[in-house]
């Protein structure tokens, strides 16, 4: 819920359950999605394991004070930033900044620039394509041979960066900071997946590559893959990533994620909201005015209804036809508990159009089954 002292933004996300497969910064992205009216499910796909303790890590921390880097590479925000609270934890902070002021600074992407900025320090340069590859290919073309060179890993581990230079010539020294590990509640991952192949979720968002790709492993591991692809193609399960890195692994999964544009978590709530709220999901022109559905009920004309999981099923299965007609039998189906009975279906359309306060907007087909009545028999994307 938006705290009291937060007051909401907009309705945009009204209806809309999103699920952030996130572990770092949730509180403050599902804090953003509440102000806008979303109900928000965390569901962290991996899981954080900081090295602030380890004894290599204050080792080459000292090392680079008292022979200071020609070069920094810094990979993640959230490596650099935990790298400076290791520091200030072992009295070092003050002579690590001072021995970083006077080397090059390169950051892989936005995030990583942001946290140097933070530290007060500036990058020289920034990878556009927030890749290793990128970066390693930038320093190769300025020369590293001779160069102490100290390279912030990310928490997928190993990228290749210390080979690399070190082949080129250069004094390398490794820094890890944290390091990916297991989802600190599978079971909740697992929920979140079939949750969204089940159509009671309107978005999932991703921060990390890792995270993507470990949420899609329990989607195959779910066998929920198909239906998942189904529903975002459909436009009703919206795939967000934080930047084009993190939406690789649900690209080579066959999605279509939305990518924020400037790599940053205001810019992914922003493309969410955008998205819902700009009249980017898909509707349908009906006689009652302009339709959206969402996993919590429906947008009629703007306005927000909540209908029941099965009114929501119901009305769906009728959105998806785009105007043609569904027959009792495929409606019953949808249903939960229905038996043999087709009562139940038109029991649920008479509960659908009470509520959306339309009696006009599904259309009784007779022996047949029912419709959306749409102005132009069309649902747009």
């Amino acid at each position: 819920m938006t705290s009291p002292d937060r007051p909401a933004l907009s309705a945009a996300l009204e209806g809309c359950t999103i699920v952030i497969a996130v572990d770092r910064r949730s509180s403050e992205l599902a804090a953003a999605l509440e102000r806008h009216g979303a109900q928000v499910r965390r569901a962290p796909a991996l899981s954080i394991l900081p090295h602030i303790d380890d004894d290599a890590l204050i080792a080459a921390t000292r090392a680079l004070v008292e022979t200071p880097p020609d070069v920094v590479v810094v990979t993640t925000g959230v490596g650099f930033r935990g790298w400076m609270e290791a520091a200030e934890e072992a009295g070092l902070r003050d002579p690590l900044t001072e021995a970083l002021s006077g080397a090059q600074i390169v950051a892989r992407g936005p995030k990583a620039r942001g946290a140097i900025q933070q530290a007060g320090l500036v990058a020289d340069w920034v990878a556009e394509s927030e890749t290793s590859t990128e970066l390693g290919e930038f320093l190769l073309a300025e020369g590293v041979r001779g160069r102490r060179v100290a390279v912030q890993h990310h928490g997928s581990g190993a990228d290749g960066l210390d080979d690399l230079f070190a082949d080129a010539g250069a004094d390398v020294v490794s820094l890890t900071v944290y390091r990916w590990g297991p989802p600190a509640d599978p079971a909740s991952v697992a929920r979140s997946v079939t949750a969204a192949a089940a159509g009671e979720v309107d978005a999932v968002l991703f921060t990390s590559a890792p995270g993507a790709a470990e949420w899609i492993a329990t989607a195959v591991r779910e066998d929920a893959v198909d239906a998942l692809l189904t529903a975002s193609r459909a436009g009703r399960l919206l795939m967000a990533a934080v930047g084009p890195i993190t939406a690789g692994p649900l690209e080579a999964a066959g999605f279509d994620p939305l990518i924020a544009e400037r790599g940053r978590l205001g810019s992914l709530v922003r493309g969410v909201v955008t998205y819902f709220g700009g009249g980017h999901a898909p509707r349908a022109d009906t006689v009652a005015g302009i339709l959206e559905l969402r996993s919590g009920g429906a947008v009629l004309d703007g306005r927000f209804i909540p209908l029941s999981r099965t009114g929501v099923a119901v009305l769906g299965e009728l959105f998806a036809a785009n105007g043609g007609v569904v027959p009792r039998a495929t409606l019953q189906n949808a249903l939960p508990r229905s038996g043999e009975s087709t009562h139940a279906v038109d029991v649920a359309i008479a509960r659908i159009r009470e509520t959306l306060e339309a009696p006009g907007i599904i259309r009784t087909v007779v022996k047949r089954g029912y419709r959306l009545d749409l102005k132009e028999h069309e649902v747009t994307a």
